[in-house]
């Protein structure tokens, strides 16, 4: 342990957390720059879907990384050892250990974290299992393949593919609000200072079982997704990882690091009200509590970059839960679904690395293939097109099955006190 609550807590710049790099795949870039003109230029991620099978559906768009190469990024394991999901949090580990300027030789003399969230895990590789299984019986499974099932992969890698041996590896099954949980986790972790530096984030990759799964439950739209839209019809499944490079600012500092924003506080909250339908109340409830640990006022924060997932139920309630914290005029309110798709374990990362890259570099992403805003959705969405904006303070939503909610605040940095 570098030192501890009390002597942290005595000195703000080691209590403050900061954001210093960022590892991105996601369909519309690769790179936090990439990723950042894509957010600017309301970039689309919608394609057929060409992973898997879609044979017997009546539409299969998805957000699917195509071109990418993780492989480009992993030195040291042998790729075949890893799954599609793992290869991109590696990858983006990696990344965004570079894009901080951060040595490796002296991470591996400080005690760290590597948390990363997830839904499905290894499941597109379980998937081929299972049909190689069915076709062929289980004597006929590759070996090579079941050895990487195991989402305990997703950090276990990227800390052996970096040679960090003084870490917690932890990865955080909290679906669609995992990478929000991880971020809080590092947060955590920094200001009391019990590691020096954490790796959050999420990472998952499309899979036929989710995007049977979202099919049959009559949540795929049939062409792109349009949250918030009168004529939403549901969410895309898509694929990536986003990965934070977690610091103090007294470390930032020291190192001369680049600092894209600062992370103000976090809250989390179950409801246990039920497997899929989000819950008004304790949306609104995990907003307050965030809030109220980042220590900022409703009228305060610039933009929600909404959970918005396009479906009917999920737009209505959030919409309606930000009116409950906000008032009759709530911040701006984007969804970047839109563009991305639903990227699972890997949606809030993203968004956050998002938050982070349009307050650093002053824009409002836009929520695209949007039409005309549902009545009963009563934000400013950003319609289709990127505004610019100086950002001070973020909020990032991830709302995930069984009321798991969590919820990040996010500050343009500043010197001195906040």
């Amino acid at each position: 342990m570098s030192e501890s609550l009390s002597d942290a807590m005595r000195d703000d710049a080691a209590s403050r957390v900061v954001l210093t790099g960022f590892g991105v795949f996601s369909s519309i870039g690769v790179g936090a720059d990439e990723f950042a003109e894509g957010l600017r230029a309301g970039r689309s991620g919608a394609k057929p879907i060409t992973l898997f099978d879609t044979e017997g559906f009546a539409h299969a768009n998805g957000c699917e990384i195509t071109g990418a190469e993780p492989e480009r990024w992993i030195h040291n394991l042998p790729v075949e050892t890893l799954g599609r999901a793992t290869k991109f949090s590696v990858a983006a580990a990696r990344m965004a250990v570079e894009a901080a300027g951060a040595d490796l030789e002296s991470l591996r003399a400080q005690r760290g974290m590597i948390s990363i969230g997830t839904t499905d895990g290894e499941s597109y590789d379980l998937d081929q299992l299972v049909g190689t299984e069915v076709a062929s019986g289980p004597a006929a499974m590759d070996p090579t393949v079941a050895r990487r099932v195991s989402p305990n992969r997703l950090s276990i890698a990227a800390a052996q593919e970096l040679g960090l041996s003084n870490v917690d590896a932890v990865t955080i099954a909290t679906a669609c609000s995992a990478g929000n949980y991880a971020i809080g986790q590092g947060f955590d972790a920094i200001r009391s200072g019990a590691v020096d530096y954490a790796l959050c984030g999420g990472a998952d990759a499309m899979c036929r079982k989710t995007f049977t799964g979202f099919y049959r439950l009559g949540t795929i739209a049939p062409d792109v997704c349009r949250p918030f839209d009168s004529e939403r019809k549901g969410i895309l499944t898509g694929e990536g990882a986003g990965v934070l490079m977690l610091e103090s600012l007294a470390s930032a500092q020291a190192r001369g690091a680049r600092i894209y924003a600062e992370v103000l506080g976090y809250g989390m909250n179950c409801d246990a009200y039920h497997q899929v339908a989000p819950n008004q109340a304790s949306v609104a409830r995990c907003m307050q509590i965030a809030l109220e640990n980042a220590g900022v006022k409703e009228e305060e924060v610039d933009l929600i970059s909404a959970h918005g997932t396009g479906t009917k139920a999920n737009d209505v309630t959030e919409s309606r839960a930000i009116h409950d914290v906000f008032g009759d005029t709530p911040p701006r309110t984007v969804s970047l679904k839109s563009m991305l798709g639903h990227t699972m374990g890997a949606a809030s990362a993203l968004a956050a690395i998002a938050c982070a890259l349009s307050a650093y570099h002053g824009f409002i992403p836009p929520t695209i293939n949007h039409r005309e805003t549902d009545p009963e959705c009563e934000i400013d969405c950003v319609p289709n097109e990127s505004v610019e904006a100086d950002l001070r303070i973020v909020q990032n939503n991830g709302l995930a099955f069984g009321g798991n909610n969590a919820i990040v605040i996010l500050g343009k940095y500043q010197d001195g006190e906040r």
